[in-house]
C-alpha cells in the first residue's frame, strides 16, 4: 500500500506543527525577552499578566539584596509577593519561577541587572 500525496503533506504538516510547538517551548522556558540594565534607581515593571521569570545576571553587585515580585505594578512591590531575591553578587542566578499577576525587579542598591523572562 502506497501513501498518497495528500497523506504525505498531511505529515510534513504534523511535523512542522510539532517541532513548532517544541521550540515555543523551549523558549518560553528558556526566556524569550531580556532586559539590559535594570538599575536599583526604581523597581521595574516588565510584564504584565503571567509568564516565567528565567534568570537575572547581577552585572553591577551593589551593596544590598534586590527582589523580584509577582504583582501588577510597580507601586505594590514594596508590599506583597516577592517570589525571588537578586543577591548581591555579580553572577547568573537561575529562577525559573512561574508569575501569574505581572514581572517587576527591584534591584538593590547600586545593582544593575539583565533580566530573561517569557
Amino acid at each position: 500500500m502506497s501513501a498518497s500525496i495528500g497523506d504525505i503533506l498531511t505529515a510534513a504538516k504534523n511535523i512542522v506543527t510539532a517541532i513548532n510547538s517544541a521550540a515555543q517551548t523551549y523558549l518560553n522556558v528558556n526566556g524569550a525577552s531580556v532586559q539590559d540594565g535594570v538599575t536599583s534607581t526604581a523597581p521595574a515593571l516588565l510584564k504584565t499578566g503571567q509568564g516565567r521569570i528565567v534568570t537575572v545576571s547581577v552585572v553591577v553587585p551593589g551593596t544590598a539584596n534586590g527582589a523580584i515580585y509577582d504583582v501588577a505594578g510597580v507601586s505594590l512591590a514594596a508590599v506583597s509577593n516577592q517570589i525571588g531575591v537578586i543577591p548581591a553578587m555579580i553572577g547568573p542566578y537561575v529562577y525559573n519561577i512561574p508569575f501569574s499577576n505581572g514581572l517587576v525587579v527591584s534591584p538593590g542598591t547600586g545593582q544593575t541587572v539583565t533580566v530573561s523572562y517569557s
